[in-house]
């Protein structure tokens, strides 16, 4: 409501003007005389019910009623007033020395008897001046309105300009509405919440919204409500082209026409505003995960330049490189844009997860992340730019060690050095190592490769090898020999034992 809001239409308000020197004839409670009148009409029917809308106060001359030495006068005025108050009028005005000296007795006990405010209209004032009057105080009352609905909504209009306008425009609706004001995103997560001073929100009301904007959400299609939750006013409406992009939602304020038309415009400009965010952080993902194709290739000199012109920095060397599980829980981008402000994170989606980097003295950070998210994140360290993409791959071990929610470094994660080894590129490698062994086993149906785990097993010993295979040791000295010269290496070396064995070890 604005500041100086006029005097709003009620019976109190009419009986204030001096000039009608009107005079409430009996007792009357503040949410009666407080009541918000419609219109002010006149009628001199014993039933003018048919004729007359709620929260109309009636003005009568009181030709339809028998004197009040009439045995049936007080039966007859309780049915009248009882008709008028389950019509909904507010209350009845009587003009005196019309047709009567004064109110009746039996008028004026019916109307007490049932909480109607009866008041005295003088012979000097006309009806016409308290109609009058009634439509004056509407009449400034609606331009009132009409002012406010245009000053929020240019209020509203300077607060989406600010450089938080999403976030500035949500509290600005809850001071206009004196009201509290929730944003619910996609998944029913409340995202944002104002409240103007007078509103609260207690623990019954929130919940009972957050399952209602749930279930409107569940609905899906663009659509609102507005009901009471918990005793109080709730309206929501869904965001977005389809009704899938949110819930705005406002509690705690009776919304009337113009208050509806400025929510309305603020869902407009929101789902608008949540449409642009949607394609805006599409944008940015995919440029983040190109860069960390970039740093998978080596290229972190490029890289770096890019996240500088596009996000104001990029951590420095040394490096601490994690990876995290590959689930992104709601509200996971707002937690690494928090972290990521100033350069002093780097993050982008990664082939099996995501690829987080910070300086060696932003180890914190990462284990905020995991905590609020729940992430295992793996962590391996880099001294240099070259030393980026191998620790990419230690970090990616560390996680599948890890637990949720914590930070385990590769130092610490439990293993042995060969399964650090098991990178993709060394399974690539050790791979294309045995290639002619596993080709010349599967044209001619040898066991070359299971002979020659075997034999590393037992040390070379052909003897041990045999027993184990349930074959002759000659026939074990033979397929040694040709994988030996598949191979390409001198099996009665060390080295080459060693480079054949964890070939067989890392290659599935």
């Amino acid at each position: 409501m604005p500041a100086t809001a006029p005097p709003s239409p009620t019976i109190r308000a009419l009986l204030a003007r001096r000039e009608l020197d009107l005079r409430l004839a009996t007792p009357a409670d503040d949410a009666n005389l407080d009541a918000p009148v419609r219109w002010v009409h006149s009628s001199d029917l014993a039933d003018p019910t048919p004729f007359l809308s709620e929260d109309v106060v009636l003005l009568t001359t009181g030709t339809q009623f028998a004197g009040d030495a009439d045995a049936d006068a007080d039966a007859e005025a309780e049915a009248y007033v009882r008709r008028l108050r389950a019509r909904g009028v507010r209350g009845l005005g009587f003009g005196t020395e019309v047709v009567r000296d004064g109110i009746p007795d039996s008028l004026r006990l019916a109307c007490t008897t049932a909480g109607m405010p009866l008041f005295e209209v003088p012979y000097r004032t006309p009806f016409i001046a308290v109609a009058r009057a009634a439509a004056e105080a509407i009449a400034a009352q609606a331009y009132a309105r009409r002012s406010w609905a245009l000053d929020a909504q240019r209020a509203l209009a300077i607060a989406a300009l600010r450089p938080d306008g999403f976030d500035a425009t949500l509290a600005e609706l809850a001071r206009q509405l004196g009201a509290w004001v929730g944003l619910y995103d996609a998944s029913g997560a409340l995202t944002h919440e104002h409240s103007a001073a007078a509103s609260s929100v207690d623990d019954e009301l929130r919940r009972a919204v957050d399952a209602e904007a749930a279930a409107l959400l569940r609905r899906g299609g663009g659509t609102g409500a507005a009901m009471r939750l918990a005793g109080h006013p709730v309206t929501l409406q869904t965001l977005g082209s389809a009704g899938q992009r949110g819930v705005l939602v406002t509690a705690g304020a009776e919304l009337d026409q113009d208050a509806r038309a400025v929510v309305t415009a603020v869902v407009a400009t929101t789902g608008l505003a949540l449409e642009q965010r949607r394609m805006t952080a599409g944008a940015w993902s995919g440029l983040r995960a190109a860069l960390v194709d970039l740093l998978a290739d080596g290229h972190l000199a490029l890289a770096r330049k890019v996240a500088t012109d596009a996000w104001g920095g990029f951590p420095a060397a040394p490096y601490v490189v994690a990876v995290a599980d590959a689930h992104a829980p709601t509200g996971a981008r707002e937690v690494l844009d928090n972290h990521a402000a100033g350069g002093r994170l780097f993050y982008g989606r990664d082939e099996d997860g995501v690829l987080l980097i910070v300086g060696t003295g932003e180890r914190h950070v990462l284990e905020d992340i995991a905590a609020r998210l729940s992430w295992r994140l793996g962590t391996a360290a880099a001294a240099t730019d070259d030393d980026v993409t191998a620790a990419r791959d230690r970090a990616r071990l560390a996680r599948d060690r890890g637990r949720p929610g914590t930070v385990t470094d590769v130092v610490d994660a439990p293993g042995d050095l060969l399964d650090d080894l098991a990178t993709a590129p060394s399974r690539a490698r050790a791979g294309a190592e045995l290639a002619p062994l596993r080709t010349h086993d599967a044209r001619h149906g040898t066991a070359l490769e299971a002979t020659l785990l075997a034999w590393l097993d037992n040390d070379g010993a052909h003897e041990a090898t045999a027993r184990a295979l349930g074959v002759h040791r000659h026939t074990v000295r033979t397929r040694i020999a040709l994988a030996q010269r598949l191979l390409g290496r001198d099996l009665s070396t060390f080295a080459d034992r060693a480079a054949v064995w964890t070939a067989l070890r890392l290659s599935p």
